[in-house]
């Protein structure tokens, strides 16, 4: 009876051992081999970005206090805007004005100035008609002597004068019907388009005025207060970005080619070990580097490694920046060891 026992035995512990030598058990389902994961380690990145305005001026409001959560395009907070608004309205009638002035150049004379034009090109040839009469009587008188030579010049002088008028006239009634020229009209065009351009960057300026969240975030700092007078670029708060989390891990080159971006990638935490957030792998370094101290591994080691970023794009409050965490990344059929 002891001898069949330990035959049975003795089967049984060959037959454990030619399952696990040909993977059985993970054949059949019954156990995950750890082959089928790939276990990274890495930090939650911090992003934080300090706010300022792109002009200056003195800052009226402040909206928000430290740790006050703020969503993407929230005023966060604004200047003094009295002096943008009054180079805005500057620049306003500077357009209406240049505008007004294309306009009369494309329009051209009015039917009116056309008729006085021609009004007064008959009466300077109705004048050079009456002083050519005259001319022409002092020349006939001159040789009997009844006018002198003095009356006949100044019977010529009028005459000459009477025609430069009657060639005036006529010149500035034929400058009416033409109408403007192109190169004015040209002119005018450019500077209403200097004048809008100038409009525009008012505009943009009285804009600016207003400081507006890039991104959903909390705010880390106040920097400055109301009533600060504030420099183009200054910080004025420093907001941290909730959206998307991004986690900065690296990879050994051994395990490089196991891995490719889009791949779906589970984030776990200390604080819930049991419940991973679902990310994916967005950017693979394409630049060897060695070990940082920051890469939580239970092996530091001085190898090459590639840094990766993984995007968690519906994060909890449970992954803060900085927080450790451990990524798995499922291996795909054809990428296990």
């Amino acid at each position: 009876m002891k001898r069949l026992i330990i035959m049975l035995i003795f089967v049984v512990v060959v037959a454990a051992g030619l399952a696990w030598w040909f993977e059985l058990p993970r054949k059949m389902g019954w156990v995950e081999s750890e082959a089928t994961q790939l276990t990274l380690y890495g930090n939650v990145d911090i992003r934080q970005v300090p706010l300022g305005f792109r002009v200056n001026g003195r800052m009226e409001r402040l909206m928000f206090d430290e740790g006050d959560t703020v969503a993407a395009g929230a005023v966060i907070a604004s200047l003094d805007a009295a002096p943008y608004q009054q180079s805005v309205d500057a620049a306003k009638a500077e357009v209406s004005a240049l505008r007004a002035t294309l306009e009369k150049a494309i329009a051209g004379p009015r039917q009116t100035e056309i008729v006085q034009a021609e009004a007064a090109l008959n009466e300077r040839l109705a004048d050079l008609e009456n002083v050519t009469l005259s001319y022409e009587r002092a020349l006939r008188l001159r040789p009997n002597g009844t006018i002198s030579q003095s009356g006949l010049d100044e019977a010529i002088a009028a005459k000459s004068i009477a025609n430069a008028r009657t060639a005036s006239a006529r010149a500035a009634l034929a400058l009416l019907k033409e109408g403007t020229r192109k190169e004015d009209i040209e002119a005018a065009k450019a500077n209403l388009a200097a004048a809008e351009a100038k409009l525009s960057s008012a505009v943009t300026s009285l804009d600016d005025a207003q400081m507006h969240a890039p991104n959903d975030g909390i705010i880390l700092s106040r920097v400055r207060e109301a009533g600060s007078i504030v420099a183009p670029g200054d910080p004025v708060v420093v907001l941290s970005l909730l959206k998307p989390v991004w986690v900065r891990s690296y990879i050994s080159e051994v395990d490089l080619g196991r891995i490719h971006p889009g791949m779906v990638v589970d984030v776990y935490s200390d604080t819930k070990p049991g419940k991973p957030a679902k990310g994916k792998i967005g950017f693979i370094s394409p630049v060897a580097e060695f070990t940082p101290k920051s890469v939580e591994t239970p092996d530091l080691r001085t190898d090459l490694v590639y840094r990766l970023r993984i995007i968690v794009d519906e994060a909890t409050q449970d992954l803060r920046q900085g927080m450790p965490v451990t990524l798995r990344v499922p291996m795909e059929p054809g990428r296990e060891l």
